[in-house]
């Protein structure tokens, strides 16, 4: 620790870093130019930073400079419990491989302190209008999960600094928000700002509070997690000035997604997000965190506001100890970090949004950034007319209605609003359609106890909202069964099926295998379609039904006022409901049970754990990135559900007659997510979306969709498991060919484990999306970036070649990828090595994270 900026926190006992002096030291008056991130991440390295590098780092942040890696160390992990899991099942087979070699794996342990929530493994198999759904549902997921808890209840024992939030309780981003980060940290007498690294895209939920938060893989969750530095180069910081405020009846959601599509029209992919003015200063944080956990939809890295009186206006409704409150303040205006003192920073790149002109919006059909305002659907074609047949289903029904994810159920005001247009439209006789599936799975149990409190639990439970789980359910396509007759009608009739939920994201396939498309809403708007029943409807002109005296009733009818949701937000939610619900939570249990082994005890026959293969086999062997055959030729936009979906997994699947094969009953299943730590099921899952589109499989002059390839070089299109199946036998390295923004959506770690068990050795595309990258290179799996102008289709790829990569990889090296058409015909193109740093050469070039972590922990225990 550099003790040189070290000082007394006036009015405490507490030292701190004058960050300030040690930048003004390198430059006088750069301070107060710097943006919030800047001063945060220069923090860090002022106490973490070895002194003997810390100007040549600052300096890096001072002048905008981008010319050298500087470490940065995270004050913690959060993991949900897919992520985590298999994070944690790596870190189980790694102490495996040094117990082999000779170490003591009970030394495998996180540095950083870890936290894991189990909140994606529910599945809304039963809907809100079943009184019973919550108990139902939770005792699914543990009959289907009880692999999974056995061995996240082992982790909790032989780890240190391993903490569990068991499941039940809540969303991991709602959870950090509402109880989880300090903001302000204090370890060994030190006070420093909160940072974190989250193994969900979503992690910048909690950049509202002025923590720095943000999305990793897995497996740089794990290197984190092991203590090593993440590494990087000073990021594009933009600041967003936020003019005007919201018109009367608009919610936070509707913000957002205009939002959402503004800032993906600016070109934001990666860059750190810095809201600012008088808009922003006068959001509510829940307002706040609804912009900032969208970060991943509009494509930045982090959405950051700085900490001003909202901030602790929130810590107190929260129910955060007055010390802690006070400290927050404390520190923020001593260090430069509350908002008024952020006045002089400079951005290299500045945008404006106004707040004003936002009118109710939805997004969709496929995309968070495809917004539609709600007055345009009949325009855009999405509302119509329709013919009402009594006993049939409409077209564009809407078979799944979701108040659900952290991204609304955070936000009070979000859900107070459903509930009053429940209230409103029950008081006039309306009701669900018999075909729709609603549910309400808050990402907190705070929700119901509000909801209580409001006396609109009940309003909700009378239209279907009852409350499902405290989970994150349909917006990771956990939305359960339908029922099997609704479902039967849908095949029979072949009826464009639609989701309308208050989540982030509607990718086609992702919410449920029968919604072939889905669309984002408030909480509010979600009840309204699960009156109107199909998305063939103009929701703002169309009738909803009729009163008891006959008259027609529309939205605007049911819609409560601004003030009615103001006041019921500001009676019925209360601190004492958040400290009843996370002083239990959080309370330290002492551990009185059995101990166990440091090596887990592998259950041979499970289907959801199992020793991981990485360090065995052909993943211990060399890459030499030569007569490489494409396994897929892809379009622009390939999301991480492309690659590894995460929904319901069906029988005729590749994985599902795997699970049948092991004995498992159809009903449990489960979903692709769940089984993500066992190899076998998950490589199954590779490429696995049925809504996938691999240019090398063309039928009638067109692609055709489905999870086919076409084995080379005998030309014959099939199912893609088998096809890599064949080529694993043949011990034949593949490449993957793509468009733009390859990997978007999800931090899904198999995503890139999945094609490097698979034999995949390089990836050539024409961008990539910033975590999916990172998981790429810490599988071993080599990202090419085309140069701009040049594609799979200027070069005419059809799949039937081979490739080699030629160059010394160096960070972002212009290599040569050669390409031999089938004719014999040798092709050169200069590809950009998306290795970015030295840091993630030495991972590739030791086959991964997990490999380079034994290599080192070796050499230091042999040292």
């Amino acid at each position: 620790m550099n003790t040189e900026f070290r000082k007394t926190l006036p009015g405490t006992r507490l030292d701190y870093f004058d960050t300030r002096a040690a930048v003004d030291a390198i430059k006088p008056g750069a301070y107060d130019t710097l943006p919030y991130t800047s001063r945060v991440l220069a923090e860090n390295l002022v106490r973490r930073c070895d002194p003997a590098t810390l100007n040549a780092s600052l300096s890096q942040l001072i002048e905008r400079k981008r010319d050298l890696d500087f470490p940065w160390f995270p004050a913690r992990v959060v993991c949900h419990d897919i992520l985590g899991q298999t994070a944690l099942v790596d870190l189980a087979g790694l102490r495996d491989a040094i117990a082999q070699q000779g170490g003591d794996p009970a030394q495998v342990n996180p540095v950083v302190p870890t936290q894991l929530i189990v909140d994606h493994s529910l599945a809304v198999e039963c809907g809100g209008y079943d009184p019973e759904a919550f108990e139902k549902n939770r005792a699914i997921e543990d009959r289907r999960n009880e692999d999974r808890f056995h061995f996240i209840e082992w982790t909790k024992k032989a780890f240190k600094n391993v903490d569990v939030i068991p499941p039940g309780n809540g969303i991991m981003h709602q959870i950090n928000l509402e109880k989880m980060s300090p903001v302000i940290q204090v370890r060994d007498g030190v006070a420093f700002p909160d940072t974190c690294v989250g193994t969900d895209s979503h992690t910048p939920h909690v950049d509202s509070l002025g923590v720095i938060a943000i999305g990793v893989g897995g497996l740089e969750a794990e290197s984190v997690m092991l203590g090593r530095a993440s590494w990087m180069r000073l990021p594009e910081i933009v600041g967003v000035e936020l003019t005007g405020k919201l018109q009367p009846g608009i919610t936070a959601t509707d913000m957002v997604l205009a939002l959402t599509e503004f800032l993906r029209k600016q070109k934001v992919v990666g860059a750190w997000l810095e809201f600012y003015g008088e808009g922003a200063a006068a959001l509510t944080l829940g307002d706040r965190a609804t912009i900032s956990n969208m970060a991943p939809e509009y494509g930045a890295t982090a959405a950051m506001f700085y900490i001003d009186q909202q901030t602790i206006d929130y810590l107190k409704l929260t129910g955060r100890e007055d010390q802690q409150v006070q400290l927050v303040e404390n520190y923020a205006k001593v260090s430069g970090l509350w908002g008024d003192s952020l006045k002089g920073a400079q951005y290299e790149r500045n945008l404006s949004f106004d707040l004003s002109c936002v009118v109710r919006n939805m997004a969709g059909p496929s995309n968070p950034h495809a917004r539609v305002a709600t007055s345009e659907l009949a325009a855009k074609g999405i509302a119509g007319q329709w013919d009402d047949v009594p006993g049939q289903m409409p077209d564009g029904a809407v078979i799944i209605a979701a108040i659900t994810s952290c991204t609304n159920t955070s936000n009070p005001r979000n859900v107070i609003a459903a509930g009053l247009i429940a209230r409103n439209a029950n008081k006039l006789g309306l009701a669900r359609k018999p075909w729709v599936k609603s549910s309400l799975a808050p990402g907190s149990k705070t929700v119901a106890l509000y909801l209580d409190e409001a006396g609109l639990t009940d309003e909700l439970e009378q239209l279907g909202f009852g409350v499902v789980g405290f989970a994150c359910t349909t917006c990771n396509g956990m939305s359960g069964a339908l029922d099997p007759k609704i479902q039967q009608e849908i095949i029979d009739r072949d009826l464009y099926a639609t989701a309308v939920l208050s989540g982030n994201r509607n990718f086609d396939g992702r919410i449920h295998p029968y919604a072939k498309q889905a669309f984002l809403a408030s909480p509010p708007l979600v009840v309204a379609y699960a009156i109107a029943g199909t998305i063939r409807f103009d929701i703002e002109k169309d009738v909803l039904g009729l009163d008891a005296q006959g008259n027609e009733i529309r939205l605007k009818d049911i819609w409560p006022s601004d003030e009615e949701i103001d006041a019921v937000v500001k009676a019925a939610v209360k601190p004492d409901q958040f400290r009843q619900v996370y002083i239990p939570m959080f309370a330290i249990h002492e551990d009185t049970g059995p101990k166990v082994e440091p090596l887990y005890d592998w259950r041979p026959q499970s289907t959801y754990i199992r020793r991981p293969p990485y360090w065995e086999g052909a993943l211990a062997g060399a890459r030499p990135l030569k007569g490489m055959r494409p396994l897929a030729v892809l379009p622009d936009n390939i999301t991480t559900d492309h690659l590894s979906p995460s929904n319901a997994i069906m029988l005729d699947s590749a994985a599902g007659e795997y699970l049948a094969k092991m004995g498992l009953p159809e009903v449990d299943f489960n979903s692709y997510a769940t089984h993500r730590g066992d190899h076998l099921t998950a490589q199954r899952a590779t490429f696995a979306n049925p809504k996938l589109f691999n240019e090398m499989v063309i039928e009638d002059g067109k692609v055709k969709q489905g999870s086919l390839t076409r084995l080379e070089p005998e030309g014959q299109v099939m199912r893609m498991w088998e096809a890599i199946e064949t080529y694993m036998d043949r011990k034949q390295p593949l490449i993957i060919i793509a468009g733009a923004d390859y990997g978007q959506g999800s931090s899904r770690d198999w995503a890139a484990k999945g094609v490097r068990l698979a034999g995949v050795e390089a990836i050539a595309a024409e961008g990539f999306e910033r975590i999916h990258r990172t998981n790429l290179v810490g599988m071993g799996v080599l990202p090419l970036e085309f140069m701009p102008g040049t594609d799979r289709k200027t070069l005419q790829i059809d799949g039937s070649e081979t490739y080699d990569v030629i160059g010394e990889r160096t960070p972002r090296a212009t290599l040569t990828l050669v390409i031999t058409r089938k004719n014999g015909e040798r092709v050169e193109v200069p590809v950009t090595c998306r290795l970015d740093t030295a840091e993630e050469v030495s991972i590739y070039e030791a086959g991964g994270v997990l490999q380079r972590f034994a290599q080192d922990f070796l050499e230091s225990a042999s040292a």
